[in-house]
């Protein structure tokens, strides 16, 4: 072989190399980048503060609003969503809150009140009964079970001292989409439920001063007034519409407002659990229960779970 044709031979090959080795270089890079890419794309996504579980002690705080400069920095500091959060804690509506004002603030802030809930999430107490209302007084909240379990809570204004909303078990009756009060004809109630059709208490919107202040019905939330509006069930009554034949949902009203003594949810930043239900107030629940197993006109409540759980187990 010629020298001239041997160097370009040598030259030929060395090229043919370093391609080679640079195209398996390449193949390697990819093999190895692939994977840190993945890893990329499924990097910890931002969840939602709603579906984070909450801490297990939410521990609170009095802010006083005694400025307009600290009231203006309250509505800075906090989103919409979490002052209508922390106004429902208070029991109080937006324009309400003015220069003056002392409002108790969470630690932790979600944007649903649920997490906030004075009542159990589960009370089986109620396991039997398909929808029920609990009304506290002493702590001015009402909370929605089905069958024991939690769905729903929220602030109440019940009747005032020289007024108050008569404690005992009652049932859902009648409602009206708005009522004209019997007091002044120039109160408008929307989302009017009757819990004692002969007093003429019941729930119904209407405003929350942050305190107990109505003529005897628990005032509510719009929102909350039109959820129970068209969640609770009124009576069936007799053909002639003379008798109840079966009661309404359940409205449990307890417990005792202390109208000496500061708002009970000031109390939180001592004790985060002072305005959970108390023994005594489980007690006069449980005798509540009692009296409601009892009521024939309820009966039908337990046969109708009995079929559905005879179902349940066939299907099973």
């Amino acid at each position: 072989m010629k020298p001239q044709f041997k160097t370009s031979f040598k030259i030929l090959l060395l090229v043919v190399s370093i391609g080679l080795f640079a195209i398996s270089c390449n193949k390697s890079k990819q093999k190895f980048e692939k994977p840190f890419q993945e890893v990329e794309k499924d990097t910890i996504s931002k969840t939602p503060k709603e579906k984070v579980e909450p801490p297990l002690v939410i521990n609170y705080k009095i802010d006083s609003l005694n400025t307009s400069v600290k009231l203006d920095s309250f509505k800075k500091k906090y989103s919409e969503a979490q002052q209508k959060v922390i106004y429902a804690i208070n029991r109080i509506e937006a324009k309400k809150v003015r220069n003056g004002k002392s409002l108790v603030v969470p630690d932790t802030l979600f944007s649903d009140i649920f997490n906030y809930s004075p009542f159990p999430k589960k009370l089986d107490l109620l396991k039997d009964i398909p929808k029920t209302v609990l009304i506290s007084q002493r702590v001015q909240g009402f909370a929605l079970y089905e069958n024991g379990n939690l769905i729903k809570w929220g602030p109440v204004s019940s009747g005032k001292r020289s007024t108050p909303t008569p404690n005992g078990l009652h049932y859902g009756n009648y409602k009206a989409r708005e009522k004209v009060s019997t007091v002044d004809d120039s109160w408008l109630l929307p989302y009017y439920f009757n819990f004692m059709n002969f007093e003429g208490v019941g729930v119904h919107q209407y405003a929350l001063p942050g305190y107990p202040a109505s003529h005897a019905c628990v005032r509510l939330y719009m929102d909350d007034a039109n959820f129970i509006y068209n969640w609770a069930k009124q009576w069936e009554l007799t053909a002639n519409g003379r008798q109840v034949h079966k009661n309404g949902t359940p409205f449990m009203v307890y417990g005792e407002y202390d109208y000496t003594s500061p708002e009970p949810w000031f109390k939180l930043a001592e004790n985060s659990t002072c305005n959970d239900i108390s023994e005594s107030e489980m007690k006069t629940l449980k005798e509540y229960k009692l009296a409601y197993d009892e009521d024939e006109k309820n009966i039908r409540d337990f046969n109708e779970k009995k079929e559905e759980d005879l179902l349940a187990m066939n299907l099973n």
